[in-house]
């Protein structure tokens, strides 16, 4: 039996990469010889480390490093806390951003193979611009108007539309809250709430779906708003607090102004005691979630900075709750389209059955084991298979 010799401090850097203590991960799995293998009485075969690697979400590769690695997030990250940095990124980022960074390679390949031009808006404005112009220019380019929005039952059917109208613009729009297809690798929205990655022919955006939905719109246009200026970048973007970083505040700023124009809530309000009353009416009036309403009623002066925090939180948990009592099971199609963008769902499988694109990359991307799946899940997306 063949034995691996791994470096101590390698195998504490898994664990910790992972969000373990040496003490949690023993107490987690303790089939695992962790504490043999750091004292050197014994090292793991070639198996035991391919499933502690697995455990760990670490590449094989890196334990025979001569030292742990130093990862960094491949794309530009305005994330903060208390004004600094995030150091540390979870392997559930990581592999996430990977994952859309190769799907957007085979979607510029394909775009070019097909000679599809550049999409106009892309890269359009810049950081000098008022977020009220851009507002306006990507309101027209995406025809997210109110009078719009209004036609709809529900805020969450308008950021249903919201993200076709996205697609239907040339922007793949992928809202997952697990890595590719794994359930049980759920991304953390305290970590991260979206990314941008631009592009002229396959620009990408990613929603972390385990934010809360009525989160998810602001984050869809904030990450638009990246995409305006030609810039990737990876975002914590909130609502409640105001950024550090320039180019957040801008994106923040332009967001706003693209889904409650400040004229217009200003126009709209009422003056009432019953604030939740008065949210909710908004919320139906300019079909965004009470959160939007909230932040738009504080940037027009009409709540108080304390008084909109406390509100803000109390929002927030009410409408946890609301998403707990109506959480179901959904449907696989409609779910894995949601996850990797329609727009790039029909392409790589219309490729795969012209034959432009293999079968084993289109399952990979897609996350599927079997050919019939695929197959299926074209059938669904009205895709000639």
């Amino acid at each position: 039996m063949v034995r691996v010799p791994v470096k101590s401090e390698l195998l504490v850097w898994a664990c910790e990469r992972a969000g373990y203590s040496l003490e949690s991960f023993i107490e987690a799995h303790p089939r695992v010889r962790l504490q043999q293998w750091l004292s050197g009485k014994s090292q793991p075969t070639l198996k035991q480390l391919e499933s502690f690697a697995g455990t760990t979400r670490a590449p094989i590769g890196y334990f025979f490093l001569p030292a742990p690695p130093s990862e960094t997030v491949p794309i530009p990250d305005f994330r903060t806390i208390a004004g600094r940095g995030i150091a540390h990124p979870s392997p559930d980022l990581l592999d996430t951003i990977y994952l859309c960074q190769q799907r957007q390679e085979w979607f510029r390949n394909d775009a070019r193979t097909l000679q599809e031009p550049p999409i106009e808006c892309i890269g359009s404005v810049d950081r000098g611009a008022r977020p009220e112009a851009v507002a306006d220019k990507m309101r027209s380019a995406l025809g997210f108007s109110i009078e719009e929005r209004r036609r709809f039952n529900t805020w969450s059917d308008a950021l249903r539309r919201f993200i076709e109208q996205a697609e239907e613009l040339g922007i793949l729009v992928m809202v997952s809250g697990v890595v590719g297809s794994n359930n049980n690798r759920v991304l953390d929205p305290e970590e991260f709430r979206g990314f941008a990655l631009s592009d002229p022919l396959a620009p990408l955006v990613f929603i972390n779906g385990s934010d809360s939905k009525s989160a998810q719109m602001f984050t869809l246009a904030h990450e638009l708003a990246h995409l305006w200026l030609g810039e990737t970048a990876l975002s914590d973007v909130t609502m409640r607090l105001e950024p550090t970083n320039d180019i957040e505040k801008w994106c923040n700023k332009v967001a706003a102004e693209l889904l409650v124009p400040l004229d217009a809530i200003r126009d709209h309000h009422q003056e009432t005691d019953d604030l939740t009353t008065e949210l909710n009416r908004l919320a139906r009036v300019f079909k965004v979630s009470t959160l939007v309403v909230l932040r738009r009623l504080h940037d027009a002066g009409r709540l108080p900075r304390a008084a909109f925090r406390v509100a803000y939180d109390n929002e927030v948990g009410r409408l946890r709750q609301m998403q707990a009592l109506s959480s179901g099971g959904g449907n696989f199609h409609a779910t894995t389209a949601t996850r990797v963008s329609k727009r790039f769902a029909r392409a790589i499988v219309g490729a795969t059955l012209e034959g432009r694109s293999s079968f084993s990359e289109a399952l990979r991307l897609l996350g599927f084991k079997k050919t019939e799946t695929l197959r299926d899940f074209g059938r669904t997306l009205g895709v000639d298979t």
